[in-house]
């Protein structure tokens, strides 16, 4: 019988310097030899649940069917849920399913999906692996559901049923208008030190071309509205509509993170410069 999935789409804190992303797909292949494993990241910061959550969510939307096995979950042993949950609808069943812990991981990217449709906390110990210790969840449950599941099981065969708008959600901070400025926040920053906030073009649109940008408690900065980073002239600072629709501090072939000493979570405003 053809799998009913064939693809595992793989995200973890887990990084690269240690064995665990390798025993995960070790134990996939162990239980559905012909499925294959993509990874979307396993450079989310350890522990940082946040950063999971966005990555998975600017993810979702270009993952094919399959499976979703993410695993940032600094709470791995305690009495937070371990859960999968059926997303999307083509009309022959659910498109996709999440598997992770219930930790604010899931939630967004759940949404973007479409919704959760049904939802079961992995509670069957029949698709878990036998475990020395309760601490790599990833493993010893995570992995086999997400093997058995492109295998055809049922999400009642992983465990018992819950409800789906019970997942824990994520916690996006969304931007405000304030006094005629916009308040906001940094959200995530790329391996080429664009900083991209939790404002959308739709934000700022009113305010023209020429904005001043405060990041913390640094004195304002002007900004301009640029549609590339290539628009932008040597040292100048751009708001840029990245490729996921937000705007981006950012600067040409330079890492504005580092010559702006922002992060992820520096608090910002956009306001309109002056003449």
């Amino acid at each position: 019988m053809p799998p009913r999935f064939d693809t595992i789409f793989f995200l973890s804190d887990y990084g690269l310097d240690d064995e665990f992303v390798g025993v995960v797909k070790a134990v996939i292949r162990s239980i559905a030899p012909q499925v294959t494993v993509l990874d979307i990241t396993h450079n989310v910061a350890p522990h940082d649940v946040r950063s999971g959550a966005l990555a998975l969510a600017r993810s979702i939307q270009y993952l094919p069917n399959g499976v979703v096995l993410a695993v940032v979950d600094p709470g791995v042993g305690s009495e937070r849920r371990a859960l999968a949950v059926e997303v999307g609808d083509d009309g022959g069943g659910p498109t996709a399913v999440l598997v992770g812990p219930d930790n604010g991981l899931l939630a967004s990217a759940v949404a973007l999906a479409g919704g959760a449709g049904r939802a079961v906390a992995l509670t069957n110990p029949d698709y878990h692996l036998d475990s020395p210790g309760p601490t790599f969840a990833g493993r010893d449950v995570f992995a086999p559901a997400a093997a058995h599941l492109c295998l055809g099981a049922d999400l009642s065969d992983l465990g018992e049923a819950v409800d789906p708008y019970s997942l824990l959600p994520g916690v996006l901070p969304l931007a405000r208008e304030e006094g005629g400025t916009v308040v906001g926040e940094i959200l995530w920053v790329d391996r080429f030190g664009n900083a991209q906030l939790n404002v959308g073009p739709d934000d700022v649109a009113a305010m023209g071309d020429r904005l001043l940008v405060r990041i913390g408690e640094r004195p304002p900065r002007l900004a301009v509205r640029a549609r590339t980073y290539a628009d932008l002239q040597a040292g100048q600072i751009g708001l840029v509509v990245d490729s996921y629709g937000l705007l981006s501090v950012a600067l040409n072939r330079r890492s504005a993170a580092e010559e702006l000493r922002i992060g992820t979570g520096d608090a910002v405003t956009v306001e309109i410069a002056p003449e």
